[in-house]
């Protein structure tokens, strides 16, 4: 199976690695105090402290596979070779919906940072592909789920 790339600012990127580090030098030590404490009850088979820790260790260590995987595959986008003016990962938003009339702030990001209470939005997502390349002033079609409507690109901040 090939690797496939995952896009990450430079600020996604060292956050990534700032939680793979947590996990592995304090949950993993945490979940394993867990563990042994909850042992020292006795009767493992019916022992609910001790099926909760290895439960929470299985979902620790799947995160960790799935950062390490992340980061070994991470390219990390240099905001340097890209044209200025031009909507592309990394980039602040200002974007007008001309039939909701309501206008929003968005920093594209790849779609593992997506955060949208953050107002962080995936190139992946339709806005996201509609945006990239885009220029101030421009207007593009969304296709979205519920179905195409237009934008304008106010100003990249």
């Amino acid at each position: 199976m090939a690797s496939k790339e995952v896009l990450y600012t430079r600020e996604g990127f060292e956050e990534a690695k700032k939680r793979l580090e947590e996990l592995k030098s304090v949950k993993r030590h945490e979940i394993a105090d867990k563990i042994k404490a909850a042992r020292e009850f006795g009767d493992l088979s019916e022992n609910a402290e001790y099926e909760e820790a290895k439960q929470e260790q299985g979902f620790i260590e799947g995160e960790i596979l799935e950062l390490e995987y992340k980061i070994k595959n991470a390219k990390i986008i240099d905001e340097s070779t890209i044209p200025a003016g031009v909507v592309h990962i990394g980039s602040k938003v200002r974007i007008y919906d001309v039939d909701m009339e309501e206008e929003y702030v968005y920093t594209i990001v790849g779609s593992d940072e997506a955060d949208l209470d953050e107002g962080r939005i995936s190139n992946e997502s339709p806005v996201g592909v509609a945006i990239i390349g885009a220029k101030s002033g421009d207007r593009v079609k969304v296709a979205a789920p519920f179905g195409e409507y237009e934008i304008e690109i106010r100003e990249l901040l």
